[in-house]
């Protein structure tokens, strides 16, 4: 059982405050699981295990939006507690990913609670621009970020410092076949994560390649960057077919119309 040091603490709390503010501004992709993973993992000692969580959390999100103003299951929190606790307790990847699921959808609410705490900061902007104050004003955008990653850094501080206790005693007390349903159930959540994807995707359209793709893998053993390669050669192949017909039926048709 490993212990979390106060440095890995604060770390991990400053990435999910600013992980949440890049998601909505800076956009480097830091709210991303598989990044939340890695830099978990990173600071935990095992980028292994990071990265599995994490993109295995990754795969549940594609497709997935918070447009509108919706809120979604936050997994990068998921991912950053997940990493850790799998880590900390010594049970494994599949562990991790078991129990981010759950901090992922607990996190709604309290996204739903700071996005609310948000409205005040709204009218306080709309009353500062009738008063002709645009300065200060635009800085309110700025103040309107606080709730946002208050509502990530705060949960993620106080399952770090007060979970670990927590996760000695799960691990102690919860029996074996218990915990072993929970590796299996974070077994099959890649799985999930691509069947959710391949309804998003035109499937019936391109089930050529989805059988490529399958042989490659299940009967050759080509590793996933190799298929990749692979798909991307197919596909610009098809790219520059497609476009010496459209430039061939272009041509057809110039020559016609100058006859």
């Amino acid at each position: 059982m490993e212990h979390i040091q106060f440095w890995q603490i604060i770390l991990l709390t400053l990435y999910s405050g600013f992980a949440i503010y890049d998601g909505n501004n800076t956009t480097l992709g830091l709210v991303k699981p598989s990044m939340a993973g890695f830099f978990a993992g990173l600071i935990m000692g095992d980028v292994t295990t990071g990265l599995f969580i994490g993109g295995t959390l990754n795969l549940l999100v594609l497709g997935v939006g918070n447009f509108g103003g919706a809120s979604i299951p936050d997994y990068m929190t998921g991912a950053v507690l997940g990493t850790t606790f799998a880590i900390m307790s010594g049970e494994g990847a599949e562990f991790g990913a078991t129990i981010a699921v759950p901090i992922g959808l607990l996190m709604v609410q309290l996204d739903i609670l700071a996005r609310f705490t948000n409205t005040f900061i709204h009218h306080k902007a709309d009353s500062l621009i009738e008063r002709g104050n645009i300065k200060l004003a635009s800085r309110m955008n700025l103040v309107g970020q606080l709730p946002i990653s208050l509502s990530r850094m705060i949960p993620v501080f106080l399952a770090l410092v007060l979970g670990s206790a927590f996760v000695n005693n799960v691990v102690q007390h919860v029996p074996e076949s218990i915990m072993n349903g929970l590796k299996i159930s974070g077994g099959m959540l890649p799985a999930l994560g691509i069947a959710i994807l391949m309804r998003y995707l035109p499937i019936k359209k391109n089930i050529s390649f989805l059988i490529l793709g399958f042989f490659l893998a299940a009967y050759l053993s080509v590793p996933i960057l190799g298929a990749a390669i692979i798909g991307l050669a197919v596909a610009i192949y098809i790219f520059n077919a497609d476009n010496q017909k459209a430039q061939l039926a272009q041509k057809t048709s110039g020559d016609m119309g100058d006859e």
